[in-house]
């Protein structure tokens, strides 16, 4: 019953188009921003912003920009890593080699660069599609593998390959604490996630279903495969780019290549998997169940004072993690954002049957 629509009319067309158009909904989406803005920041521990948060949020943005790629083009790729490395070295050059960078600019042009990385790898999607293009987009993985471990100029001439940032600061605000550096990434998060729904909206996000859909009916009626496709590689390598400058400068602050490894390529892709394809929402569900259940279920035996050695419960994390992944698949292959879904619309008629 508080669920329910009655008695609120759509008197115009952009209260029809609106992204959530159910007053519940603004009200349930207002006060998680209050909590995440207000409430968290004077109420979260060091530990939680360290370990939870900053990564839950770096790793939905990266998992959005990737299914924008992924769930709404329906263009295969397992180069996220490299991607994200990309982003971050190219923000590391612009940071050292220009002085006076600002911290928001190094980001933006490091994702610009990862964007023109990701259209040069996505132009084979013009010819190959499926398991094909997945490897080629493997490719720019390994490429960009040996490229950050053998050049040394993108390392600025680092004798150990590994680099460092600090004194990160916004209009003169210090990023230092771990509320500054959780308040940063919400922030940033929250404009790209807004952004890229009110993308997905517009007729190139339209047309990015199109060609998921059936590449070859969207071809026939007037849709350019060609821009579509290497839009997609760009807007999700651009997001993509700056989550992985937020992960290298802000959640790590020294990074070496074997940070952005083929390991987070699949870790993004299971994210969007499990999340949800074709869902802004999924990926953030996505998110919290590749980084927040294995802490929770890493902490069950302490609180439940059971005598594990520290082996064993890793090893049955592990074994955990990977079964609940396969019953989630199993029972809604659609994703997390399909179950919230269909869990809203029985909400809008309980307690009535239909």
């Amino acid at each position: 019953m508080l669920y329910r629509e009655n008695g609120q009319f759509k008197t115009s067309y952009a209260a029809d188009q609106q992204i959530f158009p159910i007053a519940q909904d603004r009200i349930a989406i207002g006060l998680l921003l209050l909590v995440a803005f207000v409430v968290m920041p004077m109420a979260g521990s060091e530990y939680l912003f360290r370990a939870v948060l900053i990564p839950f949020l770096i790793l939905a943005l990266a998992a959005l920009g990737l299914n924008i790629l992924v769930g709404y083009c329906g263009q295969i790729s397992l180069g996220t890593g490299a991607f994200m490395a990309v982003g971050a070295y190219a923000a590391y050059n612009f940071m050292v080699r220009i002085d006076g960078m600002p911290l928001i600019a190094a980001m933006l042009l490091g994702g610009l660069t990862a964007t023109v990385v990701g259209v040069l790898f996505g132009v084979p999607s013009l010819r190959i599609k499926g398991l094909y293009l997945a490897v080629a987009t493997l490719a720019a993985q390994f490429f960009t593998d040996w490229a950050f471990l053998r050049i040394s100029w993108f390392t600025n001439n680092s004798t150990s390959g590994s680099v460092s940032v600090a004194g990160l600061n916004v209009f003169g605000v210090p990023i230092e604490s771990p509320v500054a550096k959780y308040l940063f990434c919400l922030t940033v998060v929250c404009v790209f996630a807004l952004a890229a729904k009110n993308l997905t909206r517009t007729a190139t996000g339209r047309q990015w279903m199109a060609i998921r859909d059936m590449d070859v009916a969207a071809a026939v009626i007037g849709i350019r495969p060609v821009y579509a496709k290497l839009t997609a590689f760009a807007v999700s390598s651009f997001i993509v780019g700056v989550a992985g400058v937020l992960w290298a400068f802000v959640h790590l602050g020294a990074w070496e290549p074997a940070a952005f490894s083929i390991d987070r390529s699949f870790q993004l892709l299971f994210m969007v998997i499990i999340g949800g394809l074709g869902s802004i929402m999924g990926a953030f569900f996505g998110a919290a169940f590749i980084v927040v259940l294995p802490i929770i279920l890493d902490q069950v035996p302490h609180w439940f004072d059971i005598p594990l050695s520290t082996a064993t419960t890793s090893h049955l994390v592990h074994m955990i993690f990977g079964a609940l992944i396969v019953f989630f698949l199993i029972v809604e292959p659609h994703g997390l954002a399909k179950l919230w879904s269909i869990g809203k619309q029985k909400l809008r008629l309980w307690p009535f049957p239909h």
